[in-house]
C-alpha cells in the first residue's frame, strides 16, 4: 500500500539535487527538502539516505566548520539568551572523561536547535503554546527549556544517571513568574515501553539534538520515535556531521516508517547556524486503504 504524507504546500519548480523542497512538513511551515521525494520517491530501498549523505558532506562540508563554535565545555556554566531570559545552563565538564556520556556538557547541535525553535515561533513557523512536547536525550535541558520558555508543557527525558543535572538546570532556569509553559523531566531509556503519561495523549512533537551517535543506538531510538509519534505529531532533530554511516543507517531506517525533509539551513536563527548541524524534520508515513491506494 502506498503511503500519505503530511506534506502541506508544494513548492513548484524547486528541485534540489533530486530532492523535493517543500513549504511545511507536519506542523512545521517553514522549506524542507524531502529525501528521496518524499512517501513517493523513487529511489530503491537504502539509495535516498545514501544519496542525502554525500550530498550533505558534499554541500556543507562539515570538516571544514570549525566545531564548539557555541558551547564551552570545560566552563561548569553557559550563559544563553532566550526568549527574552538569561539562561545559565550548568554543566559538569569532568564527567566528559567517562565513557559514553556526552550529555553533560552543552554541544552546538543543542544550541542551534534551542536557537532555531525560538527563531521559528518568531517567524511564526512554529507553534509550540500549549503542545505536549517531548525531549529525548536531554542532557543539560536547554532545548527544553527555551520550548517551555515558548509555552510548550515539556517533558524532558534521558537516562537514569544524567537526571540530576538536568533537573538542576530546569529548576535554575525556569523559575519565572510569566511562564509560558511548563517542565517536567522523567527518565526514559530508549527501547523500552515507556511511561503512560509520555504517550496518553502522544505528543505534538519530539526533539532531540546529537540523538544519532551510532549505529547500535539506532534501532532503540526507531522504536522509541515510533512508540512516541502518532500522524499528528512532529519530529524534530539536530544533529552534528561527524560520521556520515551513522548519518545514512539512521536514515536508511528513518525512511521505513517517516517521511523525512532537511530543513533549510535559510531557516536557522541567523546568530545561531553552522555547517556542522544538520536538522531534519520527521513525520510518520500513514497506510492508505487499498480502496484508497486504488483511487
Amino acid at each position: 500500500m502506498a503511503a500519505a504524507s503530511a506534506v502541506r504546500t508544494e513548492e513548484p519548480g524547486e528541485d534540489d539535487d533530486d530532492g523535493e523542497t517543500v513549504a511545511g512538513l507536519g506542523s512545521y511551515g517553514g522549506k524542507v527538502r524531502l529525501l528521496g521525494g518524499g512517501a513517493g520517491g523513487c529511489y530503491e530501498d537504502g539509495e535516498a539516505a545514501a544519496a542525502e549523505t554525500m550530498l550533505l558532506w558534499g554541500i556543507q562540508q562539515p570538516t571544514l566548520a570549525r566545531p564548539n563554535a557555541f558551547v564551552a565545555q570545560s566552563s561548569l556554566a553557559l550563559a544563553v539568551e532566550a526568549c527574552g531570559h538569561s539562561l545559565s545552563i550548568l554543566q559538569s565538564p569532568s564527567s566528559l572523561i567517562t565513557p559514553g556520556v556526552t550529555g553533560s556538557v552543552m554541544w552546538d547541535s543543542g544550541i542551534v536547535l534551542g536557537k532555531f525553535l525560538e527563531h521559528a515561533v518568531d517567524s511564526r513557523m512554529l507553534l509550540l503554546q500549549g503542545k505536549k512536547v517531548v525531549e529525548l536525550g536531554s542532557g543539560c535541558g536547554l532545548v527544553g527549556c527555551i520550548s517551555a520558555l515558548l509555552g510548550a508543557q515539556v517533558v524532558l527525558t534521558d537516562l537514569p544517571d544524567r537526571l540530576r543535572l538536568l533537573r538542576k538546570n530546569v529548576e535554575t532556569n525556569l523559575k519565572h513568574d510569566n511562564m509560558r509553559g511548563s517542565a517536567v523531566v522523567k527518565e526514559l531509556i530508549w527501547g523500552d515501553d515507556p511511561d503512560r503519561d509520555l504517550i496518553e495523549p502522544l505528543p505534538d512533537y519530539v526533539l532531540g539534538s546529537d540523538v544519532i551517535y551510532s549505529e547500535g543506538a539506532v534501532e532503540d531510538l526507531m522504536e522509541t520515535l515510533l512508540q512516541l509519534s502518532g500522524t499528528q505529531t512532529t519530529i524534530i532533530l539536530a544533529g552534528e556531521l561527524r560520521n556520515d554511516s551513522i548519518l545514512e543507517y539512521f536514515l536508511d531506517a528513518a525512511m521505513k516508517y517517516f517521511v523525512v525533509g532537511r530543513v533549510d539551513q535559510a531557516q536557522f536563527h541567523p546568530d545561531y547556524h553552522s555547517q556542522r548541524v544538520a536538522m531534519y524534520v520527521l513525520v510518520k508515513k500513514v497506510k492508505l486503504t487499498e480502496t484508497e491506494d486504488g483511487l
